[in-house]
């Protein structure tokens, strides 16, 4: 489950888990793979040295799928790399240029087999804004949701946000805003354990009515039936 939608996986499957996003796996069944974990200052190290996609947020896209299903030649190819990246980290004489190069492969090659992704469409000076109005966003959400307030930061225009968060996620910038919120909610609801007053208090709602309102809109449910739905239980 990532972000709380069901990924059903099997031999041949990548699950791609973003930076903030809350996961967990069903054990039951005892599955069995590869866990790929680097950190941001690695991925700063591979970026300083060769040429890769920069990290864009389209998990906030409810049509993203997580999911990846590899054919056979792919997914031998894949399996190889991240074995190579396995042995190499393990070596007596570890290069960690080797690791990245290996890396840089492997991710260029996930990046070709996801023709989905949209934001090889930005330039440069785009890309650099799309992540600066995220960082903000992860900052502000709390306190404000209006994505002139944002464009006014970035000093750039609506319009201008508009059209780098369309290129990037295929929303709106208040889309965008909307379904990070959102997603906090969820995360805040079950993880944290917290009761509808409390979030529409901490997220700067005047009235519960209009919270509740708000989150059944975008959700279909109401704060207290998600919390139920996704409630973990107490070991």
């Amino acid at each position: 489950m990532v972000d709380f939608k069901t990924v059903n996986f099997s031999p041949g499957s990548l699950i791609f888990v973003q930076p903030e996003q809350v996961h967990a796996f069903d054990f039951s069944a005892q599955p069995q793979g590869h866990i790929v974990l680097f950190t941001q200052k690695f991925l700063d190290r591979v970026h300083a040295n060769m040429r890769l996609p920069n990290y864009t947020p389209t998990h906030l896209n409810q049509q993203h799928s997580a999911l990846l299903m590899l054919d056979t030649e792919n997914h031998s190819r894949i399996n190889t790399f991240i074995n190579e990246m396995c042995h190499e980290i393990k070596h007596v004489a570890s290069d960690p240029l080797i690791v990245m190069y290996l890396f840089s492969t492997l991710a260029l090659m996930l990046h070709r087999l996801r023709p989905q992704s949209r934001h090889d469409n930005l330039s440069k000076g785009q890309s650099i804004k799309l992540g600066d109005f995220f960082s903000l966003l992860q900052a502000h959400f709390l306190t404000t949701r209006d994505a002139n307030w944002y464009a006014n930061k970035l000093n750039i225009t609506y319009k201008t946000l508009n059209i780098i968060c369309k290129l990037s996620t295929g929303l709106t910038a208040k889309n965008m805003i909307d379904a990070f919120t959102l997603i906090e909610m969820k995360r805040r609801l079950v993880i944290a354990n917290l009761s509808t007053q409390k979030l529409a208090y901490d997220f700067g709602f005047d009235d519960v009515s209009n919270f509740v309102k708000y989150f059944k809109k975008h959700v279909g449910s109401t704060p207290s039936q998600f919390q139920k739905q996704y409630k973990i239980p107490v070991l």
